[in-house]
């Protein structure tokens, strides 16, 4: 078998698993781990994620934050200013930015019930802009079925730390960890 296939195999069998209600937030996410070389082939792999899920007598729903970046310049007034003299697209103007990803997803999450997987895809396409951990950290508590976090990237069991693309951005996070090494309990 493929890491992908292995790794599909990890989150169907965490998807086997009972739900619990009455846990935090933060618990109810669960960041899918896999090399960033694999990242093509994971994302080619999502429909298959999503049908496993329905199969589970679960819903899917997904949140693709790939081109928010590009999408959310393009439509900010100062568009152009930003393109002819990066050095204005600061600090505050990024605060901006960030807001309005988490009121987005933060209304998907409201939407989606306590029996959806909200799938986030496309996490590493905000960095170095937006920190995974801050986001999570700031949707967790909207989250009433799953947030599945599509990471390419690594996790360390010993610390529970997170590293998005093997970079600086890691975090120590409560989240359920499924790896192409982790199996069905």
């Amino acid at each position: 078998m493929s890491r992908v296939s292995d790794l599909e195999d990890a989150y169907v069998g965490e998807l086997g698993l009972l739900w619990r209600g009455g846990i935090s937030g933060a618990e109810r996410v669960w960041m899918l781990v896999y090399p960033p070389d694999l990242e093509r082939q994971v994302r080619a792999r999502v429909p298959a994620l999503e049908v496993r899920t329905q199969q589970a007598g679960r819903r899917w729903e997904s949140v693709d934050l790939s081109d928010a970046l590009g999408r959310w310049v393009a439509e900010h007034e100062y568009a152009e200013a930003f393109f002819e003299d990066p050095g204005d697209f600061t600090s505050s103007v990024v605060d901006l930015f960030t807001d309005d990803v988490v009121s987005m997803l933060r209304a998907r999450l409201a939407a989606a019930d306590d029996q959806t997987v909200v799938a986030l895809v496309g996490v590493a396409s905000l960095f170095p802009f937006v920190r995974a951990s801050a986001l999570i950290q700031a949707v967790d508590d909207a989250v009433r079925g799953r947030l599945l976090v599509l990471f390419p990237g690594r996790h360390d069991p010993d610390t529970h730390s997170f590293r998005l693309l093997d970079a600086r951005d890691g975090f120590n996070y409560r989240a359920r960890v499924i790896t192409p090494e982790k199996t069905a309990r």
